[in-house]
């Protein structure tokens, strides 16, 4: 077998698996890149309290007003804010209000 062929597989089991590698790892892909910027948005928090506590006072106003933090209308109100996706706003409210303000509903 010369450098340029790839092994021959014989088994079925393994030429499935093979056919099915490269949409493995093409989903694998799309699975991090969400994870990693939410790493990136929390970290970003985490790194800058102030932008934090500036959220759990948005947040308790949120709560004077009778809405949830994680209501949809104030996940929107956020995601817009900080031009964040629904999903991404609802992660880093309920980061923040575990870590920076507990007393907020």
């Amino acid at each position: 077998m010369s450098d340029r062929q790839s092994p021959k597989i014989h088994s079925a089991y393994g030429r499935a698996l093979a056919s099915l590698l490269p949409v493995l790892l093409i989903n694998l892909a799309a699975v991090w890149t969400p994870v990693l910027a939410q790493s990136q948005l929390l970290e970003s928090v985490k790194q800058n309290p102030a932008k934090a506590k500036a959220l759990c006072s948005q947040f308790q106003g949120f709560n004077a007003q009778g809405l949830s933090a994680t209501s949809r209308a104030a996940v929107g109100q956020i995601a817009r804010q900080q031009n964040l996706s629904p999903m991404d706003s609802e992660v880093l409210i309920t980061y923040v209000i575990g870590l920076y303000c507990p007393d907020v509903r």
